[in-house]
């Protein structure tokens, strides 16, 4: 890393009755001192100081905390000004702090310096990142875990396992004149099995809940008319979509957030699907399929006063077809009126999208809390899942030299699974192997 001193607003721009300015770097404290016109700050103490520009002129005053290498965030001297809220206070603290020595810091840079001076492991690095925008609170839960090392704490261990078994083969390869144990490829098929079974179990977890650290797409789905704008204005309290009997009033899909339960979701509406009448209502309806595509959840709508049609069978078979993998929950609408819809399908909700949907944001929260039943570690990146699917090829590739005792084929199908894994927090170094494989055997005598 470099030495120079950084520094940055780390509170969101806006009015507030708080902003925090910090300061990182050898000349952190020497800034410090110089803005307050004190001589000295207690490290971790809560000091009431007067700050100055660099005309001497007092800009506020501040509460200034004093954190000393190496116990701080990024492992260096840092100082956090915790001055009024506002647009001019912080800014102009901050422009004293640049006049002062420092440098203003890039996006991540604090984050950055903690990890290459070791207070933290990428899999910490992005629990942080996405814990500042985490969708719902199991999310922020999981990740505040992460954030303190247990994703790190299950990586390592498998890392550790991986070296260790590539100890045993490398052990094997080259003093195989030494007394090593008879039923060696044995042991190591059983423990690449259940190192296998392992992160086969994790990953399967983890895509199931991707919707849990991403926020949940919900598609609201349904032929013309149906009152598809009315149940998303119904779930957002106001009036966000024009409600018309003009079939195709709708023209393109409408995305909106929403907190359900615990959730923060994103709820799309989609442009009514039937025969589009012209290349504008085309586009809409092809966007219409993308949003199923991308979907956690479809809702899909029907209007309970209408009797069943040709555009109802498409709908249904479009859900058959692009719906499989997707949690569905097929809605009869418009229930206050006569009903005459006679089609084949099971419905999950009867409901009238302009009086009460209740029972559909109970359903769509039921959903969503079942993502996060499981136990099983969870990774939250598809950087982190990507590392993963790596590892297990090639534990799977290693298998079939193993069996046909090429050990150096396997060793190397086992350096790419560790080299892969150990992605996820820090970088494999080849003298890991070397310790396990002089600390596991008694070797050369």
């Amino acid at each position: 890393m470099t030495d120079d001193t950084i520094c940055a607003i780390a509170t969101a721009n806006g009015i507030g009755s708080i902003a925090i300015i910090r300061i990182s770097g050898d000349k952190a404290l020497s800034i410090a001192t110089t803005l307050t016109k004190k001589e000295q700050f207690s490290p971790r103490y809560a000091h009431l100081s007067n700050v100055y520009n660099a005309d001497d002129e007092l800009i506020d005053e501040a509460i200034v905390l004093y954190f000393q290498a190496p116990f701080s965030f990024t492992a260096e001297d840092v100082v956090e000004i915790q001055c009024h809220g506002g647009f001019i206070v912080a800014q102009s603290i901050l422009k004293a702090c640049l006049h002062a020595g420092a440098r203003l810091a890039n996006a991540g840079e604090f984050s950055k310096r903690a990890f290459f001076n070791g207070r933290i492991d990428l899999s910490e690095a992005e629990a942080i990142s996405q814990l500042i925008e985490a969708k719902s609170e199991d999310a922020a839960k999981i990740l505040a875990a992460q954030m303190k090392g247990s994703l790190k704490e299950f990586i390592e261990n498998v890392r550790d396992e991986i070296i260790h078994i590539l100890a045993f083969s490398e052990v094997t390869i080259d003093y195989a004149e030494e007394d090593l144990p008879e039923d060696l490829v044995e042991q190591i098929e059983s423990k690449l099995t259940q190192l296998n079974k392992l992160l086969t179990k994790t990953l399967i977890a983890s895509k199931s809940r991707e919707g849990l650290m991403q926020g949940f797409r919900v598609a609201i789905v349904g032929k013309p008319n149906v009152g598809k704008s009315s149940l998303l204005n119904a779930l957002l309290n106001y009036n966000r979509a024009i409600v018309s009997d003009i079939a195709g009033t709708t023209r393109d899909t409408i995305e909106e957030q929403v907190k359900i339960g615990t959730h923060l979701i994103r709820i799309v509406d989609t442009a009514g699907i039937r025969e589009a009448s012209d290349e504008i209502e085309r586009i809409g309806i092809e966007r219409s399929l993308e949003a199923i595509e991308q979907s956690d959840i479809v809702v899909a709508l029907f209007d309970s006063s209408r009797e069943a049609d040709e555009e109802d069978k498409q709908i249904v078979k479009l859900l058959e077809e692009n719906a499989k993998d997707k949690e569905l929950i097929v809605v009869r609408n418009k229930i206050d009126l006569e009903t005459k819809l006679d089609l084949e399908i099971e419905y999950d909700l009867e409901l009238n999208s302009k009086d009460d949907v209740s029972s559909l944001i109970t359903a769509l929260e039921k959903i969503m809390d079942q993502t996060n039943t499981s136990d099983e570690m969870m990774l939250i990146s598809s950087r982190q899942i990507a590392a993963v699917e790596a590892t297990i090829a090639n534990i799977q590739e290693a298998f079939i030299p193993l069996e046909d005792q090429e050990l150096e084929i396997f060793s190397f199908h086992l350096n790419e699974a560790v080299k892969e894994i150990a992605s996820i927090t820090r970088p494999f170094e080849n003298d890991e192997m070397l310790d396990k494989m002089f600390g596991s055997f008694c070797l050369g005598k």
